[in-house]
């Protein structure tokens, strides 16, 4: 009987993994496609400019700094795999006026047809304490379209160079426990779960364990992505709690070294 449900469970798992691909996007072909990056003039916005342009794409680079942006375009240009390939750039705060954004975006599609894929890369991170940022940190401004969320790691880049500059001691210290990676590796695995339709994308064990975890009722691009969701949620929620056990400990640490500088201070 339970070598019979062992062989039931393995037909079925065979099954599922057979069925995925019917129920899976059709993958996007980037030669030809019009790729739009914002925040396109450095860090891992740039790098998945430079990998969608070494496969064949068109590009419309998105950001505030004119110069930046001509100077990422030489870059990008470099990687062409022919002389019909073309790097488009606009100057524009996303951040700001939408018409303006819109109207931009409409001259790009004009000039190199429509948007094939949207990867928005625009902003940065303010770190600090929470009772120390301002109030406007926290402001905030279907057919055949698939969207990928990426859990980028730490990447050397200038935002994450400039994050660091404010980041409380607890936080660099929780960050430094796994290694920084370069923004082209980050940025060859965003491509590549993108032009594959996955919702997911990560880099690593810790990224992969990640997305598992805070799934929720995010949808699956295939059932097997779903199984193994199901599967290995219980085994990442263990996981994941010696970690938070790790971090507090961290914080705990840091605030009794704070604790003691303030009562030297005081006595001095």
């Amino acid at each position: 009987m339970l070598l019979l449900a062992a062989a039931f469970l393995v037909a079925f798992v065979l099954l599922l993994y057979m069925v995925s691909p019917l129920i899976s996007p059709k993958p996007l072909g980037l030669p030809g496609a019009h790729v739009v990056v914002t925040g396109g003039s450095s860090g891992i916005g740039k790098c998945i400019a430079i990998e969608c342009y070494k496969q064949g794409a068109f590009i419309t680079l998105v950001a505030r700094n004119e110069d930046k942006l001509l100077q990422a375009k030489k870059e990008i240009e470099k990687h062409s795999i022919n002389d019909k390939q073309v790097v488009l750039c606009i100057s524009v705060d996303v951040s700001q006026d939408y018409n303006q954004v819109e109207n931009v975006i409409k001259q790009a599609q004009e000039k190199l047809g429509p948007v094939d894929m949207l990867v928005n890369c625009a902003g940065t991170s303010v770190s600090g304490k929470f009772e120390d940022l301002e109030v406007s940190t926290f402001e905030v401004k279907p057919y055949n379209v698939y969207i990928t969320v990426a859990y980028p790691p730490d990447t050397d880049t200038p935002g994450f160079a400039e994050e660091n500059r404010t980041k409380p001691l607890e936080t660099r210290l929780i960050s430094e426990t796994t290694s920084v990676c370069k923004p082209e590796q980050v940025a060859k695995q965003i491509v590549k779960d993108a032009i594959q339709g996955n919702f997911n994308s990560s880099l690593g064990s810790d990224g992969y364990m990640l997305s598992a975890l805070t799934c929720g009722m995010a949808p699956v691009t295939s059932i097997t992505e779903g199984l193994q969701q199901v599967v290995t949620m219980g085994l990442f929620r263990t996981i994941a709690l010696f970690y938070l056990g790790s971090f507090d400990s961290i914080v705990r640490r840091c605030m009794m070294q704070r604790e003691k500088s303030e009562i030297a201070n005081k006595t001095a």
